[in-house]
C-alpha cells in the first residue's frame, strides 16, 4: 500500500503505467477503487494516480472538519510530490470540483483538466433565472443530510444512490464491496455539506486558467448538471463539451471503454 503525505495528512494512492502523467479524483462517498474499471486502459499510454481523497478508506482522518481547499491543496500535493507537475487531472462529480480549484488556484500544476457534472449548485443559486433549479437540488440532498446528522449511514447511502446518483433501484445492483465503500465514507459527505464552499466555484478565478477543459454530461442524467456546465463553459478560455448517451452520472462505471477512447486523447494532448 502506497501512502503519501501531504499538507499533514496521509493519501493513500496507487500509480500503474508510464507515459504522461494523469490524476484521478474521485467523487463523494467512494474512493480510488472507482477508477478500477478505467485503469487498465488508461495505464496502456499514461502514468496514472488514483487516490483516495482525505478522510475516505485508505486515506487518513484527521476527524476534523475539511473543506475543498483542504482537498484542492492535497491534490497539489500529490501532484508536486510525485513529480507529475503539470500533470493532467480528471475529476468525477465532487472530485470535479477539486480538479476545478486546483486549476484555478495553481494552473502551473495542470496541464488540462477533464470533468464530468461537478455538482456546483452554488453557482445556480448565485444566478436569479437558475436559483430555483439549485434549490430544488439542495432539497433533495437535506434528506440525505438528515440521515447522516442521525448517524444512519446505510439509509443515506441507499437514498443518496437511488435519488441522487444514480437512480431508482441502482443501490441493490451495486456489488456489495461498493455498498460498504458507500457506507463506510458516509461522513465524508456530510462533513462535504457542512462546508460552506463545497458546492461552489469561482468562475472569474477559472478565467485565468488557460489550458484546455473537457467538460462532460450524460443524456440521462439530471438537467442540473448540464446548466452548471453552461456556466462553467462560459468562464473558460478554453472548454469543450462531450455528451455521453445513456452512461448516467458515472461513465467510467457504466461506460468503462468509451470513457476511456474519449479521455486518452485529451490526456495525450
Amino acid at each position: 500500500m502506497a501512502e503519501i503525505r501531504v499538507n499533514g495528512v496521509s493519501l493513500y494512492f496507487e500509480t500503474r503505467g508510464a507515459g504522461p502523467g494523469l490524476v484521478l479524483v474521485h467523487g463523494s462517498w467512494t474512493d480510488a477503487d472507482g477508477w478500477s474499471r478505467v485503469l487498465p486502459g488508461l495505464a496502456e499510454q499514461a502514468t496514472v494516480v488514483a487516490y483516495d481523497r482525505r478522510g475516505h478508506s485508505r486515506s487518513e482522518d484527521l476527524l476534523t472538519q475539511g473543506s475543498v481547499y483542504e482537498d484542492a491543496a492535497d491534490l497539489a500535493g500529490l501532484v508536486r510530490g510525485l513529480g507529475l507537475a503539470p500533470a493532467y487531472a480528471i475529476g468525477d462529480s465532487y472530485g470535479s470540483l477539486v480538479a476545478l480549484r486546483l486549476a484555478a488556484a495553481r494552473p502551473d500544476l495542470l496541464r488540462g483538466v477533464a470533468v464530468h457534472e461537478p455538482p456546483a449548485t452554488g453557482v445556480l443559486l448565485a444566478d436569479p433565472e437558475l436559483r430555483p433549479i439549485g434549490v430544488a437540488f439542495a432539497e433533495r440532498i437535506s434528506a440525505v443530510r438528515e440521515l447522516l446528522e442521525q448517524a444512519e449511514s446505510a439509509a443515506a447511502a441507499e437514498l443518496y444512490v437511488d435519488t441522487i446518483a444514480l437512480g431508482p433501484g441502482a443501490w441493490e445492483q451495486l456489488p456489495a464491496p461498493v455498498r460498504h465503500t458507500y457506507i463506510r465514507n458516509a461522513p465524508t459527505y456530510l462533513d462535504e455539506l457542512r462546508d460552506p464552499d463545497a458546492l461552489d466555484l469561482d468562475l472569474t478565478a477559472l478565467n485565468r486558467f488557460t489550458e484546455p477543459v473537457l467538460l462532460t454530461q450524460s443524456d440521462d442524467s439530471q438537467p442540473m448538471y448540464g446548466e452548471v456546465l453552461d456556466l462553467i463553459d462560459l468562464s473558460l478560455p478554453k472548454p469543450e463539451r462531450h455528451l455521453y448517451h445513456g452512461a448516467g452520472h458515472a461513465p467510467h462505471l457504466s461506460q468503462p471503454e468509451e470513457w476511456v477512447r474519449v479521455m486518452l486523447p485529451r490526456v495525450l494532448g
